[in-house]
C-alpha cells in the first residue's frame, strides 16, 4: 500500500508540474492553436544570437528538471527499502534478537518519511526543493551509518547501501540547485 501511495503521489506531482509548466499539455486547454505572439515572431534586424541564451536557459532547465526526477526517484527507492528495513527491524525486536534495532527501527521509519517528503517536492520542482534536499541527505547519512553497524545483516546493508544512494543523488541536486540561489 506504502508503494502505491508513493507511486500515485510521485505521479500526481509529476503530472501538476508538467502541466504548471505547459497549461497547453491540460486536457482543458483542447488542441486549439494559439496564435505567435510578437514575442514569438523574428524582427527585422533582430540580433540573430538572441535565441542562444534563451536555448542554453532553456537546455539548463532541462536538465535541471532531469536532475530533480532523479533525486525523486532515489529518494522513493531509499523510503521504500528503508519501510522494509524498518519492518524487519520490528520482526528482530519482535523475537527477542536484539534490542539494538530499536535504534535502527527508528532511524529508518524517519528516514523513510524524510525521504517521502522529498520525493514530492523534487517531483512537483518545489521552491523548497534545497531545503528538503539537505535534510534528506543528513538523514540517509545518519540512517545509513546506524544500518551499517549490522552490516552481516543483507537487509540492514541493503538499506545502508541505499541510503549512500540516496545521499549522493541529493548532495549532487544540492550543487544543481546552490548556483540559483
Amino acid at each position: 500500500m506504502f508503494r502505491a501511495a508513493l507511486s500515485l503521489s510521485l505521479a500526481l506531482a509529476a503530472a501538476t508540474a508538467v502541466v504548471a509548466q505547459n497549461p497547453s499539455s491540460s486536457p482543458a486547454a483542447g488542441s486549439q492553436i494559439a496564435p505567435a505572439s510578437a514575442k514569438d515572431r523574428p524582427t527585422v534586424g533582430a540580433d540573430p544570437t538572441a535565441g542562444h541564451a534563451q536555448n542554453h536557459a532553456s537546455l539548463h532547465a532541462d536538465a535541471h528538471s532531469k536532475h530533480l526526477d532523479a533525486c525523486a526517484e532515489a529518494c522513493a527507492r531509499c523510503a521504500k527499502l528503508c519501510e522494509d528495513c524498518g519492518t524487519h527491524c520490528a520482526m528482530m525486536l519482535a523475537n527477542g534478537k536484539g534490542k539494538e534495532h530499536l535504534a535502527t527501527l527508528q532511524t529508518c521509519r524517519d528516514c523513510a518519511d524524510i525521504c517521502v517528503a522529498a520525493g514530492r517536492v523534487m517531483a512537483r520542482k518545489g521552491p523548497f526543493a534545497a531545503h528538503i534536499c539537505a535534510a534528506c541527505a543528513d538523514a540517509c547519512r545518519d540512517c545509513g551509518k546506524a544500518c551499517e553497524q549490522h552490516g552481516s545483516d543483507p537487509m540492514m546493508k541493503a538499506c545502508a547501501d541505499e541510503c549512500k544512494r540516496c545521499e549522493t543523488a541529493c548532495r549532487d541536486m544540492l550543487k544543481m540547485i546552490a548556483p540559483q540561489k
